[in-house]
């Protein structure tokens, strides 16, 4: 047996081969991106470690205190102190773990309550699509920053509980979204065949439907979290989000926000924090819509 026909016969490379082909390919779209699109998934990637490493980055403990108050910029404190002497570069690493973190979590959950309802009630058009629509409809009526509000002072604001309230009224929006593009696909004759074989629920949502609607949902899940990020901010700058002494981007802001009556910017670093993730975000949803929709790029 000669070398290639080894390879060939090899059931391990066989295997891996497609991976690193689509690895390959992906690798070369991303070259093949607009600045903007690069610039998000930059802006993503760096977001990401420093939400991972946050402990190895930081000199100090993220409530520890090392200083006196309002300490200014210098060698010891890069960007000063808080108000109760926290390094506030430690404090503003640890909040890009804790806002970054606590957003996508909320994310997940709402796109596996809002999805899986809006898979259902496409697939059963009946009286659970219906049910389903007007609770919807019902609490989209209300707007969503009062409605968390009011959860928040009912039920307290620990952090499980600040991910199931903005998760369930955020899942109302992903319900819409994917009972939209599902009912385009169970009108399908391939659909209805496979149903007629009598295939399972979750067949049906996993092999027949979400393969046809995972790019809208892709661009979705981006401009939720960027929603949730937001929101989840201005929670906490109102005082019933992330709650100290946890570090959090929102509530740092407010915290901090003396300083700017003396010309001192350090309070509107972690507002800038959030509008760079927000953006970078934005920037690479719009590029995976375009290259979703099968349009050519424009020269």
């Amino acid at each position: 047996m000669t070398p290639d026909q080894a390879t060939t016969a090899n059931p391990a490379i066989d295997r891996v081969a497609p991976h690193r082909s689509r690895m390959k390919n992906m690798f070369r779209e991303i070259l093949k991106a607009p600045i903007t699109a690069k610039f998000g998934i930059l802006v993503i990637l760096i977001y990401g470690f420093v939400a991972i490493f946050a402990p190895a980055l930081t000199p100090y403990g993220e409530t520890e205190i090392v200083g006196p108050e309002f300490d200014v910029w210098g060698d010891t404190f890069i960007l000063g102190t808080d108000g109760l002497g926290r390094d506030m570069l430690t404090r503003l690493l640890f909040g890009a773990r804790n806002t970054v973190g606590i957003a996508f979590l909320t994310t997940v959950l709402a796109f596996l309550i809002g999805g899986l309802t809006g898979l259902f009630a496409a697939i059963y058009s009946g009286w659970f699509d219906q049910i389903a629509s007007r609770i919807v409809d019902v609490l989209m009526a209300i707007p969503q920053l009062i409605f968390a509000l009011m959860l928040l002072t009912i039920f307290g604001t620990s952090i499980p509980t600040l991910i199931i309230v903005i998760a369930t009224l955020d899942a109302t929006r992903v319900f819409r979204v994917t009972r939209a593009v599902s009912l385009n696909v169970v009108v399908l004759d391939y659909f209805e065949a496979a149903r007629l074989r009598g295939e399972h629920i979750f067949w049906l949502c996993i092999r027949e439907i979400l393969p046809n609607i995972t790019a809208p949902l892709l661009a979705e899940f981006g401009l939720r979290f960027c929603f949730v990020f937001l929101m989840i901010a201005a929670l906490s700058f109102l005082g019933l989000g992330v709650q100290p002494p946890t570090a959090d981007w929102g509530s740092m802001v407010r915290e901090n926000a003396v300083l700017i009556t003396y010309g001192d910017i350090t309070p509107i670093l972690p507002a800038i924090a959030i509008a760079i993730l927000t953006l970078g975000v934005n920037f690479l949803v719009d590029w995976f819509l375009h290259k979703s929709s099968g349009l050519k790029d424009g020269h």
